[in-house]
């Protein structure tokens, strides 16, 4: 049996199985975490050139933007799923290297106002697109993360098989629209190693992808197979031949949507455990730029490659400079949307002191990577004093999980400056209650 017919036959076992009152409680937090992405998302690039773009698109259909237009159903995955990951706040499953959401909820939505579906079909489906996209993300391992962006390319999966599962499709039928969605994976890492708009759109297009080749799944349409685990598949073009033999031997029993991470800060997440460890230091010894001489982040070789702008000059640049973040947590004392405006990114604090600060790979660290995301920070201090903070998980991974209570003011602060704070409030309230919803 190839993997696609591993998921293909979950995928009809799903369909009569009861999830846990847990796993749907897991489910509504991911979709509050995505919309607390997708709404500030709407102000960012590259999504005004988008709806720009998608005109002939819009203004019909059944499915909507996130802004409330009326849109065919693959014109508002890709813009939703655009908009998700375009702010860097959204969800990932750390062992897959992937941000799930952004592409598995604005393909279910789509499909699930597209379809007239129910909130419970709707949760049943994402849920769905997270178990099958992350267990493909776990086997491409590490070697694929070399190059490939897996919110682009894992995503797809993930998009695909929510989007099979809100229109029904049977086993073979569901292998099949992942066996297409395989050929439509894209990517590159080398997209954002410089100023560049086209990092969220790897999870618009995933969206896009994947909800399209469910609907050609539906449709009849087949696809190979064998095109994961084959001899010239996703696992050997893409990965190192990795094994796939064990994908889904623990579906329906271990479900992944409950150890997702939410993010605490704004940016890319691999600085996350840096920026703990460098806020955990201020707050003990109430350090002020002027108390220190200099800092040395130790962490893993991925980090460095991702977060690599050591003086970045762009918001998108900030995003994903290892420097500039550690350099904002120790001056003001967060990370949040603000350290990406114009101000705060001239901060001559905070630039002098990115000057002042050292990366570096540490091996047994690196060698934790992806199962742990940990960081160690020292700071050297003018008068001589060497203070260090070892951050073994990020706050939002697993072992430190924001609480529903924490999740829910990461909400209001991100959506009430975009839709005020009663429709905010509203919006929180809805989501809360979304199985016993008639429509999305």
């Amino acid at each position: 049996m190839q993997a696609t017919e591993v998921f293909g036959r979950f995928a009809e076992q799903y369909r009569q199985q009861a999830l846990s009152a847990e796993v749907i409680h897991h489910a509504k937090r991911a979709v509050i975490d995505w919309y607390a992405s997708l709404l500030p998302g709407l102000a960012c690039a590259p999504l005004a050139q988008l709806q720009q773009v998608l005109a002939d698109d819009l203004d019909r259909g059944r499915a909507r933007l996130g802004n409330g237009r009326a849109a065919t159903a693959r014109a508002a995955a890709l813009f939703n799923g655009t908009a998700a990951h375009a702010a860097e706040i959204d969800d990932s499953f750390r062992d897959a290297m992937y941000h799930p959401g952004a592409a598995t909820i604005a393909a279910a939505l789509a499909v699930s106002q597209d379809a007239g579906a129910d909130g419970l079909s709707f949760l049943r489906a994402l849920v769905l697109g997270y178990e099958v996209s992350t267990r493909i993300g776990v086997v491409l391992g590490r070697p694929h993360y070399r190059y490939w962006h897996n919110t682009g390319t894992v995503g797809s999966f993930g998009a695909a098989a929510a989007a099979a599962g809100v229109l029904g499709l049977s086993g073979r039928s569901f292998a099949n629209a992942l066996a297409t969605a395989a050929t439509f994976t894209a990517g590159l890492q080398q997209a954002f190693r410089m100023d560049s708009m086209s990092k969220p759109l790897h999870a618009g297009r995933a969206a896009e992808a994947g909800l399209l080749a469910a609907q050609l799944a539906a449709a009849g349409v087949t696809g190979s197979l064998d095109v994961l685990d084959g001899e010239a598949g996703l696992g050997q073009a893409m990965s190192n031949g990795p094994d796939w033999s064990q994908v889904g031997e623990t579906l329906g029993r271990d479900f992944h949507i409950t150890r997702l991470t939410f993010k605490n800060h704004i940016g890319c997440g691999h600085t996350f455990a840096a920026i703990d460890a460098a806020l955990a230091l201020r707050e003990q010894h109430g350090l002020k730029p002027r108390d220190i001489e200099r800092v040395r982040v130790h962490t893993y070789k991925p980090a460095l490659d991702i977060a690599c702008h050591e003086r970045p000059e762009s918001a998108n640049e900030a995003r994903f400079s290892m420097h500039y973040v550690v350099a904002t947590a120790l001056v003001r004392g967060s990370v949040r949307l603000a350290a990406y405006e114009p101000p705060q990114l001239a901060d001559p604090d905070v630039r002098a002191l990115m000057e002042r600060i050292e990366v570096h790979v540490d091996p047994a660290i690196d060698a934790a990577f992806p199962g742990r995301r940990s960081a160690q920070v020292e700071v050297f201090t003018r008068s001589g004093e060497r203070l260090i903070h070892m951050q073994p998980d990020r706050k939002g991974d697993p072992e430190l999980p924001l609480s529903d209570t924490e999740l829910e003011g990461k909400f209001l602060e991100l959506a009430s400056p975009v839709v005020g704070d009663e429709a905010a409030k509203a919006m929180l309230a809805r989501l809360w209650s979304l199985e016993s919803a008639h429509s999305v």
